[in-house]
């Protein structure tokens, strides 16, 4: 979370603009939120230059829930077909593989494309995806937290000769780029990574997929009554969008989507090129499609290979070193194992130079 917007936060905690009372407090029906709300849809639009004809909906449930949501959502009505629908997935990673199962509850999943672990270091090119011939939604997860995959352009299933919609996962890197919505027709993204405290769900949905649900759709999660009731059918998590709300103005104070993306580029590039330099540290992920957000990288053994254990002693005491200059959360996840360096918006260039310099020196100490 950026600094200012803490701080913001504080100064807010028991009276917001001297109305009396947090906003922990306030009715979500009330004039004081309403007008937050409105605010906060109004400047997100705004900022991911959203279309009109996509409906921007504050949901709950975060990502995980949304792998569910979507499909209730996406696989049913249109020519009331009794036929099993289809749901074409890309798996890259750990997200896309859930999203892949979760979808199998509603609907036949064919994976047009797959990368295995501990392959998940590239994006399988978009001309070899085996799509089915008549998919309800294409879903990729257009950046892979855990191994650091990232889609540097979104594919154009239409030139790819699929007329469905492309639905993205964009979670983890949600406005550090640019969105090019003439190819999606919805992308969601956990708040808790770039726009908020988590709790809170964006879903950016095509007006023409909002009558598409199944019946066992409950109301609460359906798009079509949480558009028409913007975004309040559902008691909305107040807090946490009156916060992404105050996110919001904090990256158009900075320039916007494009600032965020040039800081992206130099931060991910300064962090890549001291990976790439040394002869400790290795990062797997081919290079084309190396994410900006999320940087893993192993420590070598005296062998030369990858330390995948946290517990070798070389990697305990990196990270122990890393603890005691204030860099935390350097420890990679469990299914991969390693490092990661997560480096989203609201970190400073001073704290990617941090780390840079701990690299540099930890190297120095095994020479």
């Amino acid at each position: 979370m950026p600094e200012a917007v803490l701080a913001q936060v504080a100064r807010d905690m028991l009276d917001w603009n001297g109305c009396g009372m947090g906003v922990m407090e306030m009715s979500h029906r009330g004039k004081e939120f309403t007008s937050i709300i409105q605010k906060a849809e109004s400047d997100l639009r705004e900022l991911l230059a959203v279309p009109q004809h996509f409906h921007i909906l504050f949901m709950q449930g975060g990502a995980l829930g949304e792998n569910a949501i979507i499909p209730m959502n996406l696989c049913g009505p249109l020519g009331h077909d009794t036929a099993t629908p289809t749901v074409d997935v890309v798996v890259t990673g750990g997200w896309s593989q859930k999203s892949a199962q979760e979808a199998k509850r509603y609907a036949h999943v064919n994976v047009a494309a797959r990368t295995q672990a501990p392959d998940h270091t590239r994006i399988p090119d978009a001309a070899g995806w085996q799509l089915s011939a008549n998919p309800r939604y294409v879903h990729i997860c257009s950046n892979e937290t855990v191994f650091g995959v990232e889609f540097q352009n979104l594919p154009d299933l239409q030139a790819l000769g699929c007329q469905a919609p492309l639905v993205v996962d964009a979670s983890s890197h949600i406005a550090s780029r640019a969105i090019d919505w003439s190819k999606v027709g919805l992308v969601f993204a956990g708040a808790q990574k770039n726009l908020g405290p988590a709790g809170v769900t964006l879903v950016c949905v095509r007006d023409d997929l909002l009558d598409q649900a199944l019946a066992i759709c409950p109301s609460a999660f359906h798009y079509k009554t949480v558009a028409a009731n913007e975004s309040m059918f559902n008691t909305p998590p107040t807090f946490g969008i009156y916060v992404a709300g105050l996110v919001f103005q904090w990256i158009k104070d900075q320039g916007g989507v494009a600032a965020m993306e040039a800081q992206a580029i130099r931060k991910s590039q300064l962090l890549y090129a001291a990976i790439d330099a040394s002869a400790l540290y290795v990062n797997p992920v081919a290079a084309d499609c190396r994410s900006r957000m999320n940087v893993p990288f192993f420590l070598k053994g005296d062998d030369g290979l990858p330390l995948l254990d946290a517990t070798h002693p070389r990697n305990a005491a990196f990270l122990a070193g890393a603890r005691d200059r204030g860099l935390l959360n350097l420890k990679g996840h469990k299914s991969a194992g390693g490092m990661r360096a997560s480096i989203y918006n609201a970190m400073p260039l001073a704290g990617v130079e941090a780390l840079v310099t701990y690299l540099q020196e930890f190297e120095r100490t095994l020479v």
